[in-house]
């Protein structure tokens, strides 16, 4: 046996530590949320709700102020239409000013436009922010987290454009996965080209360009003889000679080859149709979309977008060159999105018809929801990380953000630093300094602060002279070796002052 504690100073340590603090002596009434930290806080939703989004069930979680004599906290609802017309009502019947849901798959687009059709303030919350729910993990505790959170004014929503943008989300994104599968098809067609020994894409640029496609259906039209494939080449192709092509097109043939090819082909070009009329429906929501309004000038202007200098050889215009291939949109909305931008961002380098549509079905063109354009950077995910603990840098790697916006943003990155302007000498400036992946997110950041001013305040892009840029450049190159040599006690002279 132990022998028994006699010291009274253990013994009070022993009686204090049995002591409730205010908060655990409090009886807390059936229905509840647990005490979990938040009771000094500021209630500033007070008619605030909670809902849990699921594929088949939605748990809605409503505070004991707005609930009626016999009104239970939580209630369960399907998802068919009229048990979310009732989860809706119910809503309104507590007098609920506010409701937080978070962001699972797609599960909670129909419910969100319906809450926010009955004029309820609606948050949309990434789950990653309240995946640490204290106690047990279950759709009843998640929406009683949600609203316990969203009661203290904990939450911050997620960005969602107004539904004109919506709609033309909904097309942009429908047409890049018309693209992705018709090239999905086009890849197998090469399959089965290379595999019976027909090396078509060694000899054309595409194969599914004009002499590419007029081949393929001599083929799979039964012509086998390599100098009658050869007649159908343009004259302009400069890639392969006519002996180089004809060795090309000598391969053996077999039926289910032939027959995959055929299947192939077919599926691509219905897809390209497929393609058009999604144009077609673009160029309708386009119309139906209002012109902006010119930007007030504000007290305080940012800084401006750099101005080329007059009669210097780098303030000469973008040549705008219309898209070609058979992925181009067949129709022009080139006219429809400067109206509706209000500035033409396909004048900035790297952008072009495709992107910018793409950009401003991501983002809209209402830049009010970023209170600056390094806010609307750190939102694209092309700032660096902070994650500091104990006073050290752990990582500055950018935040990952599963946006469309933010990876059109580097492709026009990697093109523009293919051009002879101040932006390309930019990127291969970073590129020589930090390698090609830094570079990339340093020129994506900078084209998205371009695109933020020209929308907040209705500013032309006006290019800057690359002399001008590369003067500025060495200056703040100056600037920084004078300080490290200054930092290591030394004085630095130039060449000229020496002489």
């Amino acid at each position: 046996m132990k022998p028994t504690q006699t010291n009274p100073a253990a013994r009070q340590r022993k009686t204090v530590s049995r002591v409730k603090s205010p908060a655990q002596a409090k009886p807390r009434r059936r229905g509840e949320p647990a005490a979990v930290g938040l009771e000094n806080l500021e209630q500033i939703n007070l008619h605030a709700a909670g809902i849990d989004v699921g594929s088949a069930e939605n748990a809605v979680w409503v505070p004991r102020r707005s609930l009626k004599s016999g009104q239970a906290h939580v209630r369960l609802f399907g998802v068919f239409t009229q048990e979310q017309d009732d989860l809706v009502e119910g809503l309104k019947d507590c007098a609920i000013t506010t409701v937080a849901m978070e962001a699972t798959g797609i599960y909670w687009m129909c419910l969100y436009d319906k809450i926010e059709a009955a004029g309820m303030e609606v948050l949309l919350v990434d789950p990653h922010s309240v995946r640490h729910v204290p106690g047990r993990k279950s759709d009843v505790l998640d929406c009683q987290w949600l609203q316990q959170l969203h009661t203290y004014g904990l939450l911050r929503g997620a960005f969602r454009p107004e539904a004109t943008v919506r709609r033309l989300r909904v097309l942009a994104r429908h047409r890049a996965d018309l693209v992705a599968e018709g090239g999905s098809h086009l890849q197998q067609a090469q399959k089965a080209l290379m595999q019976m020994n027909i090396q078509l894409s060694l000899v054309v640029s595409d194969i599914n360009g004009e002499t590419g496609l007029r081949i393929i259906d001599a083929i799979l039209a039964g012509e086998r003889d390599p100098e009658a494939l050869v007649k159908l080449r343009d004259p302009r192709i400069k890639k392969s000679t006519v002996a180089q092509m004809a060795a090309a097109l000598t391969g053996h043939y077999s039926e289910e080859l032939l027959f995959v090819l055929e299947q192939n082909i077919q599926a691509w070009r219905f897809y390209q149709k497929q393609i058009e009329l999604c144009d077609q429906q673009i160029e309708g929501v386009l119309k139906a979309m209002v012109s902006a309004s010119k930007a007030a000038v504000p007290p305080t202007p940012p800084k401006p977008v750099p101005v080329a200098l007059a009669g210097s050889p780098g303030a000469k215009p973008k040549r705008q060159r219309p898209l070609h291939g058979n992925n181009a949109p067949k129709v022009d909305f080139s006219e429809p999105i400067r109206r509706i931008c209000g500035v033409d961002l396909m004048k900035v380098c790297g952008l072009n018809l495709l992107s910018v549509l793409m950009i401003m079905a991501e983002i809209g063109v209402d830049m009010s929801p970023w209170r600056s354009a390094k806010a609307f950077s750190s939102w694209l995910g092309l700032c660096p990380g902070t994650k500091i603990s104990g006073g050290k840098q752990l990582s500055r790697r950018t935040r990952h953000v599963v946006n469309r916006a933010s990876g059109l943003l580097p492709l026009a990155a990697l093109a523009a630093g293919k051009t002879d302007t101040w932006i390309g000498r930019f990127y291969r400036r970073k590129k020589a300094h930090l390698g090609a992946p830094k570079a990339i997110t340093a020129t994506a950041h900078k084209l998205a602060c371009v695109i933020y001013h020209m929308l907040k305040y209705q500013e032309d892009f006006k290019p800057l002279d690359v002399a001008v840029y590369e003067l500025k450049a060495q200056e703040r190159r100056m600037r920084q070796l004078r300080k490290q040599v200054e930092e290591l006690g030394y004085e630095l002279i130039e060449k000229q002052q020496a002489a």
